[in-house]
C-alpha cells in the first residue's frame, strides 16, 4: 500500500468521526447526507441480504433482472380512441411489452364528452372513453388475452374497467385471462391530484367492491395499484412519498378485509406506483426501502401466502423534473431517473417524452423516451447482475434512514385513525403543500440548480427546432359528441334506463357489488357520464376544502436578494394605489393538478399580495364572477392540460361581458411558445413560462398592474 493511500484512507477514517465534517447538507427529508460513508455507517441492524429472500429489500426476485428485464410500459392516451389505437399499436411493434392508458380528464371526472362543463378538456390531456364503443377502438386489433393493460383511472374507475372487460369479452377473451393493472387507488385523489368524483367514504366502498370482483372474476389482474407517484409531483419529498403510499395500501388492506376478503385472496394481486426524480441515489433507497416497510406492515394481519407481502411496482420518471427551457436537457435527465428505477428494482417502467413541459408528446420524443429504456437494457450491463448497488453503505445507510424517516410518518397517520380520518382533517395534503413550498423556494434561490433553467441558462429558444403535438380540441369535442348521439339513437333505452336504475339501488345498499351492477349497464350500452352521475346522485359529488399556508416560502426566501425586491416594489404600489395588490388564482376546467397554483399563491402571498384561491373544476364564467364579486386586479390561471387556446379566451369574454375588462389575465403552466401570439392576442396580459421564479413573477404582475393603475 503506498504512503500516499495510507494517509489518505487515514484521514478519510479520521473524518468520518467528526459530526461536524461528516454532514455535507440535509436532503429534503431533513435525512443527514454525509461526505463519507465507511462500514461503521451501517445501522446495527444491518446484515447480509439476498434478493427475493425477505424483506425483499434487494428486489422481489431472486434472479431480477438477468432472468427477465423490467416491462417497458410507456404511458400513452390522446384525443380520440382510433387515434390512440394507431400509437399503441405502432409503440408495440417497436419494442413497448405492455400498454398504459392515460384517459383525458372529463373520463377521469365521470362526465360525458358532450357535458357543458368540459368541452375545453375533451381529449387534450388523455383519450375521451364514453362508452363501450370507445374502449373497442381503442384496443382493436390489439388481442387482449395477450397483452398486460394498465389503467390509470380512480374517479370513474367502475364505467371504465367494467367497459374494459366487455370490450375484451366482445372480442372473446373471458375476464380469467385479463392481464394488467386498474389503478383504482382513489385516497391519493384527495390529497393531490383531484379526480375524485365521490366523498372518500363511498369511494373505499368502490375500491373495496372492485377487489371483490376481481378476486374471483380476473385471477390475473392487479386490482388495485397504490401510487405515489403524483404525491410526488405534487411536492411531496421522498419521506413523504413513500410514508403516504404505504399508509394507503394499509388503509385499502383493513378495507377490504372488514368488506370480507381474507388477506391472501386479495395482497398478492396488489401493486405499486413510484415516482423516480432526480434524487439518484434518494430513489433508488426509496424502492428498496418501500419493499422492507411492506413486508413489515403486513405482519400485522398475518398473511399466509409470501406473495402478499412481497411489493411489485411499477415506476415512472418525474414529470415535474422536466422543463420547458432547453428542453433537450430533459432527455439526460430522463435517462438518469431510468437508470434510478432500474437500480432500485422497479418490475416496470415508463420514461417521459423531452418535450412534455411544453405539450403532448410527439411520436418523435415518444420514439426517444421508448428507445431510453432499450438502450438501458440493451447496451449496458444493468442487467447483468442482481442489484448491483447492494451493499453500498451509502445506499443502504440512505434505506434505513428512509425507513425510519417514513415510520414516523405513517405513526403520525396511525395515531389519527388511519389516512381516510388523516385525509378529511387535511393532514397529507398540508404536509406535501409544505414540502412543495420548500422546494420551490431552494430552487428559487439557487440552493438547488436546474441547468438551463436558474443556473447555465440558453438565451436561444431550443422549441424552435422540433415540433410539439397539437390536439384539435373542436374536432374531438365533435367527432365524441357525435358517437354519443349515435349511440343513444341505436342502443334499446329501456334496458338502459333499468340498469341505472339497479345501479342506484346498488349504490345505497351495501350488501351489493355495485361493479356487477355498473358492468350490466355498460354492456346495455350506459355512458361513463351516466353512470357515475347515476351513483353521484347517491353518494354526492366531492368538494375539496380550500386552504393554503403561510411564511413557509418567505422562511426560505427572506434573505434573497429577488424576493426583497419584490416585497419593496410591492410596497411602492401600496403607497401609489392605497390598496394591496389582490389576485384570484384559478384552475379553469377539469385539470386538478394545482401544485403550481398553490406554490404560487403560497409565495405571491408570503410576499405581500392579497390571494384569493379559486375552488378546482370552475367553468370560465365561474371564474369570473369570482373575481368580480372578490374586486381583484388580476386573475390568475394554471394551466396544465392544454386547454387554454379554448378556456382563455372564454374567460377573457365573461369578463368583458360583465364590464370588468379591466381585470388583468395572466396564464402559467404548459404552454407551447408558439401559443403565446395567440393568448396575447386574446387579451391575456402575461404569460409565465414553467421555470419562472415566483419574485420574477411577482414583478411582472406588478408592473401590468402599475401600467393599469
Amino acid at each position: 500500500m503506498s504512503e500516499s493511500w495510507k494517509s489518505w484512507q487515514e484521514m478519510a477514517q479520521k473524518e468520518a468521526k467528526k459530526d461536524d465534517i461528516e454532514i455535507y447538507r440535509l436532503s429534503p427529508e431533513s435525512i443527514p447526507i454525509k461526505r463519507l460513508y465507511v462500514k461503521e455507517s451501517l445501522s446495527k441492524e444491518a446484515k447480509d441480504e439476498y434478493p427475493g429472500q425477505a424483506p425483499y429489500k434487494r428486489g422481489p426476485k431472486a434472479t431480477m433482472y438477468t432472468g427477465r428485464p423490467w416491462t417497458i410500459r410507456q404511458y400513452a392516451g390522446f384525443s380520440t380512441a382510433e387515434e390512440s389505437n394507431k400509437f399503441y399499436k405502432d409503440a408495440l411493434s417497436k419494442g413497448q411489452k405492455g400498454l398504459s392508458v392515460a384517459f383525458d380528464l372529463p373520463t377521469h371526472r365521470g362526465y360525458d364528452s358532450d357535458h357543458p362543463r368540459v368541452k375545453g378538456d375533451v381529449g387534450k390531456a388523455g383519450v375521451a372513453i364514453d362508452s363501450v364503443e370507445d374502449m373497442k377502438i381503442l384496443f382493436s386489433q390489439i388481442p387482449l388475452d395477450q397483452m398486460s393493460v394498465s389503467m390509470t383511472m380512480n374517479g370513474a374507475v367502475l364505467p371504465i374497467l367494467a367497459s374494459y372487460v366487455v370490450a375484451a369479452q366482445e372480442q372473446g377473451v373471458s375476464s380469467q385471462k385479463l392481464k394488467g393493472t386498474i389503478q383504482n387507488d382513489i385516497l391519493k385523489e384527495y390529497m393531490v391530484r383531484n379526480t375524485y368524483i365521490y366523498p372518500p367514504a363511498p369511494s373505499m366502498r368502490i375500491v373495496t367492491d372492485i377487489m371483490h370482483y376481481t378476486t374471483h372474476n380476473m385471477p390475473l389482474f392487479n386490482s388495485i395499484s397504490v401510487s405515489g407517484y403524483h404525491l410526488q409531483e405534487a411536492g411531496a419529498d421522498s419521506a413523504l412519498e413513500l410514508a403516504y403510499t404505504i399508509a394507503n395500501a394499509l388503509e385499502y388492506v383493513r378495507a377490504a378485509i372488514a368488506s370480507g376478503l381474507k388477506v391472501d385472496d386479495f395482497a398478492p394481486r396488489m401493486s405499486f406506483f413510484f415516482a423516480i426524480g432526480m434524487n439518484f441515489f434518494m430513489e433508488i433507497a426509496k424502492l428498496r426501502a418501500a419493499r422492507v416497510l411492506w413486508y413489515e406492515m403486513m405482519k400485522e394481519f398475518n398473511p399466509k401466502n409470501p406473495k402478499s407481502s412481497i411489493l411489485r411496482t411499477h415506476c415512472q420518471t418525474s414529470g415535474y423534473s422536466l422543463t420547458e427551457k432547453s428542453p433537450y436537457n430533459n432527455i439526460v435527465r430522463t435517462t438518469i431517473e431510468a437508470m434510478a428505477g432500474a437500480l432500485g428494482g422497479t418490475q416496470s417502467l415508463h420514461t417521459n417524452a423531452f418535450d412534455e413541459a411544453i405539450a403532448l408528446p410527439s411520436l418523435e420524443s415518444s420514439r426517444i423516451a421508448r428507445d431510453t429504456q432499450l438502450i438501458l437494457q440493451k447496451e449496458t450491463d444493468i442487467n447483468h447482475t442482481v442489484d448491483p448497488l447492494g451493499g453500498s453503505y451509502f445506499v443502504e445507510s440512505l434505506t434505513s434512514e428512509l425507513i425510519k424517516k417514513a415510520k414516523s410518518i405513517i405513526k403520525e397517520i396511525d395515531d389519527c385513525g388511519g389516512m381516510v380520518n388523516a385525509i378529511n382533517a387535511g393532514i397529507p395534503k398540508l404536509r406535501i403543500e409544505e414540502s412543495s413550498a420548500r422546494k420551490q423556494a431552494r430552487i428559487d434561490g439557487k440552493e438547488e440548480i436546474i441547468v438551463g433553467v436558474n443556473d447555465f441558462v440558453d438565451a436561444k429558444n431550443n422549441q424552435d427546432f422540433f415540433d410539439v403535438r397539437v390536439i384539435d380540441n373542436e374536432k374531438v369535442y365533435r367527432l365524441q359528441k357525435a358517437k354519443i348521439e349515435k349511440l343513444r339513437k341505436e342502443r334499446d333505452t329501456k334496458r338502459v334506463q333499468s340498469c341505472l336504475k339497479k345501479i342506484k339501488t346498488s349504490a345505497a345498499d351495501k350488501s351489493q357489488n355495485l361493479f356487477v351492477t355498473v358492468l350490466e349497464a355498460m354492456k346495455a350500452r350506459a355512458t361513463v357520464g351516466e353512470v357515475s352521475e347515476t351513483i353521484a346522485s347517491v353518494f354526492g359529488r366531492y368538494h375539496s376544502p380550500i386552504q393554503s399556508i403561510s411564511r413557509v416560502y418567505m422562511e426560505n426566501m427572506s434573505e434573497d436578494q429577488s424576493f426583497k425586491k419584490a416585497v419593496e416594489n410591492l410596497n411602492s404600489f401600496i403607497i401609489s394605489t392605497g390598496r394591496r395588490p389582490r389576485i384570484l388564482i384559478a384552475k379553469i376546467g377539469q385539470d386538478g393538478h394545482d401544485r403550481g397554483a398553490k406554490v404560487i399563491a403560497t409565495g405571491l402571498a408570503d410576499i405581500g399580495f392579497d390571494i384569493d384561491i379559486g375552488p378546482l373544476f370552475q367553468t370560465p364564467q365561474e371564474v369570473a364572477k369570482q373575481a368580480v364579486e372578490n374586486d381583484v386586479h388580476m386573475v390568475g390561471i394554471s394551466s396544465l392540460a392544454a386547454g387554454h387556446r379554448t378556456l382563455i379566451p372564454e374567460l377573457i369574454s365573461a369578463l368583458k361581458q360583465v364590464k370588468c375588462e379591466d381585470i388583468a389575465v395572466s396564464i402559467g403552466g404548459v404552454i407551447p411558445q408558439k401559443d403565446y401570439k395567440f393568448l396575447l392576442d386574446a387579451g391575456v396580459a402575461t404569460i409565465f413560462k414553467p421555470g419562472t421564479s415566483i419574485p420574477e413573477c411577482a414583478l411582472q404582475i406588478l408592473d401590468v398592474l402599475n401600467q393599469k393603475s
